[in-house]
């Protein structure tokens, strides 16, 4: 049952930051305070708070496979089918969970532009990671679950699922107005790599779904933080700029980066 109680109470946490309309900063005392807006209608798509019913579900549904008998024995049954159809360990998901993020600033490079600048995306990505990190590893160590191969007690969550979905999410918020696909690419990636580490055995199924849960929670929280950022650093409108070139001289090659914020 701590397992149980340990899990609740971060997603109490998690949905009271977030059970409001939305978030106004004040630019005077940098203090948040909840405000409803009057435009949101009843549809789910733009109700208060629709952004984080996904991850709340995805972490509810693992936190309740912990403890309950049924779910109990669906993580197992699927990691029965596993061992024995599936005997080869692969390694692509410890290095796939990394396309994604690779992905958010790679297209920006390329010319297809996101939806903010380097700095405040390398804020998002950075605070993401950071939230997702502490957290995947604090449950870790507060619940101890066995891995499917016995190999330790550090199954639940999957950091390498949670890590694959806070760039997927990233990539998914930053080129939705280029076009959907590029998110959803981003997700079947992340996905990848969940069914990756059911498949070679790391985790069971509730903690890859946990794992995503944790990771998009993550991003929505990085997003919600950039204006205290902004706040912080004193700009209401970020005119940052990246320029690269490379360096040619006498026997010397190189690559020049001026970033200016």
């Amino acid at each position: 049952m701590i397992q149980l109680r340990f899990i609740l109470a971060f997603l109490a946490i998690a949905v009271s930051l977030f059970a409001e309309d939305g978030i106004i900063i004040n630019t005077d005392s940098l203090y948040t305070e909840f405000q409803t807006d009057t435009e949101y209608k009843t549809n789910i798509f733009n109700a208060p708070g629709y952004k984080f019913i996904i991850p709340a579900v995805f972490i509810s549904y693992g936190a309740l496979a912990k403890v309950v008998e049924p779910l109990q024995r669906f993580d197992e049954n699927i990691d029965r089918e596993v061992s024995r159809h599936f005997t080869k360990h692969r390694k692509i998901d410890d290095y796939l969970q990394y396309a994604p993020i690779t992905a958010v600033y790679g297209l920006d490079w390329m010319g297809i532009k996101a939806n903010h600048n380097f700095r405040d995306r390398t804020f998002v990505a950075f605070t993401s990671y950071l939230i997702m990190g502490g957290t995947v590893q604090t449950v870790k160590i507060a619940t101890c679950v066995e891995r499917p191969d016995g190999s330790n007690l550090h199954s639940f969550p999957s950091g390498h699922t949670a890590t694959a979905f806070v760039g997927a999410h990233i990539l998914f918020k930053e080129y939705k107005d280029v076009s959907p696909w590029i998110g959803m690419t981003g997700y079947v990636v992340a996905t990848t790599v969940g069914t990756m580490r059911i498949l070679n055995r790391k985790h069971w199924l509730s903690d890859v779904v946990t794992g995503a849960g944790i990771g998009i929670l993550s991003v929505e929280i990085g997003y919600m933080l950039l204006p205290v950022f902004h706040n912080i650093i004193g700009e209401e409108h970020n005119k940052s700029t990246l320029a690269i070139a490379p360096l040619i001289g006498n026997n010397q090659y190189g690559l020049g980066i001026a970033y200016v914020f």
